[in-house]
């Protein structure tokens, strides 16, 4: 049996709604509070049905090599067996609640 490459489904927060992507590498970045997220997986061409947010993530992501996301936005990150269906959906419930802002780097 070969080992294969682990999918991972990334759920995060940008400007009020919520992202459910999938890729095969994450990792946390150089960059202080950040992770990143590279080698984006979308469906295949092929499919009879094409899901308008799938279209839209795949346009916005094209050329992307690597995404830098803030930890505090990450809502969720699950190793996968399968690829599902990315789509960006509104996130419900925020009213005005803010996420805690991040403190600054502390100087050295």
């Amino acid at each position: 049996m070969t080992k294969r490459d682990p999918i991972y489904k990334v759920i995060f927060l940008n400007q009020g709604q919520v992202y459910e992507m999938y890729a095969k590498q994450i990792f946390q970045s150089d960059l202080w509070g950040f992770l990143e997220i590279e080698e984006f997986v979308f469906g295949e061409r092929s499919q009879l049905v094409v899901d308008p947010s799938e279209e839209k993530l795949k346009a916005q992501f094209d050329g992307v090599v690597r995404s830098f996301v803030p930890m505090h936005s990450i809502v969720r990150i699950d190793e996968v067996e399968r690829l599902g269906t990315p789509k960006i959906s509104e996130a419900k419930g925020s009213g005005n609640v803010m996420p805690f802002p991040m403190p600054p780097l502390p100087e050295k």
